[in-house]
């Protein structure tokens, strides 16, 4: 017989002591959706010598047992699991709300009042609707994991869409826009308009890709990049750029950028969407459509296009985000060049994640300097067309060495001379080598958060 010396208190637990054993619940956080996790129970049963600890999760049991440090041992384990279970609600926030209000303001806007009436059943509007309200909420899918109400949405729009025969793929309806003030002549022109606010002129910021690929990022970071396949460069609320990579001929790990696809997104009273094109070989000073200019509006354009070699340079102005852009083909690869202001870059949502401008490549995805010593024919060649101490040389090598083509070089040379045409300060036009080897890396938080589980659980 154990008497009440004996008893200890069980982790996670507040409340009174039952005979012999001991038995308490530690709860999960409730969020704001109440989602909640299964109880966490704790029992502890009593010993002269030794406790030992049992965790029932899910029905399934985990043991801990030792001598003096059971307690505070059970302990930090359980604070440790709690926080990485709450660690989603740390580096997500669940969007369901914002996808709701744009659901019924955009079925209010149709006359449906936010509700289903016969009259929908057979609108394409509607349908619209509910695609994007599904888009919406497969956007927001990670961080809304468990969450009561993001679930009801997601069984909802496959009831409504079930309900009115909406194909699955279609056209998307349009983001409502936010009531707002006629705009003046200068709003269209993005510089002088800045000017006139701020009373000075705005940051211009410089990305370029090409080659390999190889990537100048906004933020100044070089890096080689193995990107096989389509990947977007710049997507942002004005704008949408996506370069696609093909593996280069004779089997090498080399690839060129083959394809690139710019969007200029319809933006109020200054410009409609717009989509330019160009693929190797073809290199068009014209829109898909056609024309070189935007449709006037207000007495100007908005998007212009030249060419100083039609099928193998292009030049594009976006006079409403002061956004200047030249597509070229150098040897058999395509290259692109920005010159855009910090607030039309950082425009973007956290649903557009992916962007090797702003971000560079994923660190999977990042290739080393070839560890073989550049020839010297290679070298006097690249340095008879780049200084030594750049980045932009370092690249020229990286091609010759992969394709063992001379005329790769050639896009290392023209990214160079775009980037001293397109930024504002020379002193910023060249990168040296040891800035551009190095990569900042940023681990994610949930491998980060498990690791240290798991490290403090084997040194307790």
């Amino acid at each position: 017989m154990r008497t009440g010396e004996e008893q200890n208190q069980c982790v996670g637990g507040y409340e009174g002591f039952q005979t012999g054993v001991t038995e308490r619940t530690v709860h999960h956080y409730q969020s704001s959706s109440q989602h909640s996790t299964p109880p966490l129970h704790c029992k502890e049963l009593q010993q002269p010598a030794e406790a030992v600890c049992v965790w029932t999760v899910m029905g399934e049991r985990a043991t801990c047992t030792n001598h003096t440090k059971t307690t505070w041992r059970c302990h930090g384990f359980i604070v440790l699991l709690l926080v990485l279970l709450t660690a989603p609600q740390a580096w997500g926030q669940c969007r369901i709300l914002r996808c709701n209000s744009e659901f019924v303001a955009t079925t209010l806007e149709l006359g449906g009042g936010g509700g289903v009436s016969g009259k929908e059943a057979g609108n394409a509007g509607y349908c619209s609707a509910l695609r994007s309200y599904a888009l919406c909420t497969r956007h927001t899918a990670r961080a809304c994991r468990g969450d009561l109400a993001y679930h009801s949405a997601v069984q909802g729009i496959e009831d409504l869409l079930i309900q009115h025969r909406c194909p699955r793929t279609g056209p998307t309806a349009q983001p409502r826009p936010l009531p707002q003030a006629p705009i003046s002549l200068d709003a269209c022109f993005y510089e002088r308009g800045y000017v006139q606010r701020e009373g000075r002129a705005p940051e211009y910021l410089h990305c370029g890709v090409f080659g390999d690929p190889h990537v100048r990022t906004f933020n100044d970071e070089f890096q080689t990049c193995a990107v096989p396949g389509a990947w977007p460069l710049i997507d942002n609320q004005y704008l949408y750029i996506q370069a696609t990579s093909t593996p280069t001929r004779g089997g090498s790990y080399a690839t060129a950028i083959t394809k690139i696809t710019i969007i200029f997104k319809n933006w109020r009273e200054c410009s409609e969407q717009q989509l330019y094109q160009a693929e190797l070989d073809n290199v068009p000073p014209a829109f898909t459509d056609g024309s070189t200019s935007s449709r006037e509006r207000r007495g100007q354009h908005s998007l212009r296009v030249r060419s100083q070699a039609p099928g193998r340079h292009a030049e594009i102005w976006a006079a409403h985000i002061g956004t200047t852009l030249v597509v070229r083909q150098s040897g058999r690869t395509l290259g692109l060049s920005v010159r855009s202001p910090r607030p039309i870059v950082k425009s973007y949502t956290p649903e557009q994640d992916v962007q090797l401008c702003v971000w560079g490549c994923p660190a999977s995805q990042r290739l080393e300097t070839p560890h073989a010593l550049p020839t010297a024919a290679a070298h006097a060649h690249c340095s008879s067309l780049l200084p030594t101490q750049d980045v932009y040389f370092q690249a020229c090598l990286f091609d010759l060495l992969a394709t063992g083509d001379t005329n790769s070089s050639s896009s290392a040379f023209d990214a160079l001379e775009d980037a001293r045409a397109l930024i504002v300060d020379p002193q910023k036009v060249h990168l040296l080598v040891a800035a551009g080897v190095s990569v900042r890396v940023t681990p994610q938080l949930p491998a980060l958060l498990a690791g240290t589980l798991i490290t403090l659980w084997l040194a307790l």
